[in-house]
């Protein structure tokens, strides 16, 4: 069994999908996905938990291809209000979603090894070989981050996929030191900063378990659809998602994911036409 975390509310929803999707065409394993969700709302309107409904077709999409996979909708609203409630990176630069995986220690039941993945990541080979790289003596395994390990320190990770030793974690304290960080100075990316400073022990990973700027390369194993910083012919950011298709294709020039966004497509009409049925009854 692999075990997956993603976190987010119920606009992540294609997000998730395509990620699943792409995950479960090229891994043999089962794969078991919790998903920390959380309302918002007092912060934004748009800031809901993933339904109930979503998780519901999300499970029936992984068990498609193994019965013995699982995704589990994990509501932290309660813990996340008692840990960031008006802290100083509630409104960093992303959502607060995005803090929701410094309360992995907090959740009982939460296995001893954890693959984290952002949701704008699509996976091109079997996730096993990167699940099952050795961090025993780690508190994660992460890659370095594009720019920031240029600008930053050469050492420092991106964080958008992290593979989580929790036992060493609970052991160091690390998401709690982060979650303190959190809390008390203001970061400028929030949670990558928060993880960055309180890490111990880490494994630095080729980029082909993060690649964030290269979405064709046949060897990669997970490809994040971040944003990218282009100089030529004029500097500008790009930030087209997985879910983006025509950008995906017509810009980016990615056809690699081709068959899964195809199928991505055909099950959000499934999906939509679940919806409305249930409308009507």
């Amino acid at each position: 069994m692999i075990n997956i975390l993603l976190c987010g509310n119920n606009k992540f929803f294609d997000g998730a999908l395509t990620q699943l999707i792409s995950i479960k065409n090229r891994t043999k394993e089962a794969i078991n996905c919790y998903i920390f969700t959380m309302d918002a709302t007092r912060l934004n309107k748009d800031y809901i938990a993933i339904t109930d409904k979503q998780i519901e077709f999300l499970n029936y999409v992984v068990k498609s291809k193994n019965v013995e996979s699982q995704v589990t909708k994990i509501d932290v609203t309660e813990i996340y209000e008692r840990e960031f409630l008006n802290c100083a990176n509630e409104k960093a630069y992303c959502t607060p979603y995005t803090l929701l995986r410094l309360l992995a220690d907090l959740i009982e039941n939460i296995p001893d090894k954890l693959l984290y993945l952002d949701i704008d990541i699509m996976v091109g080979k079997d996730i096993k070989t990167l699940y099952e790289i050795d961090i025993e003596d780690y508190e994660y395994a992460a890659v370095r981050e594009k720019y920031g390990s240029k600008l930053i320190r050469h050492d420092y990770i991106n964080a958008g996929m992290l593979l989580l030793n929790m036992k060493k974690i609970r052991e160091t304290k690390l998401l709690e030191k982060a979650r303190n960080l959190i809390k008390t100075k203001k970061l400028l990316f929030a949670d990558q900063d928060a993880i960055y400073r309180s890490t111990t022990k880490k494994l630095i990973l080729p980029r082909i378990y993060n690649e964030q700027s290269k979405f064709n390369k046949k060897d990669t194993v997970i490809c994040h659809f971040c944003k990218r910083l282009l100089l030529l012919p004029y500097p500008r950011i790009e930030n087209y998602k997985q879910w983006n298709v025509e950008e995906v294709h017509n810009v980016l020039k990615c056809h690699y994911y081709d068959n899964d966004l195809e199928e991505y497509i055909h099950l959000m009409k499934e999906f939509r036409i679940k919806e409305k049925e249930a409308i009507v009854k």
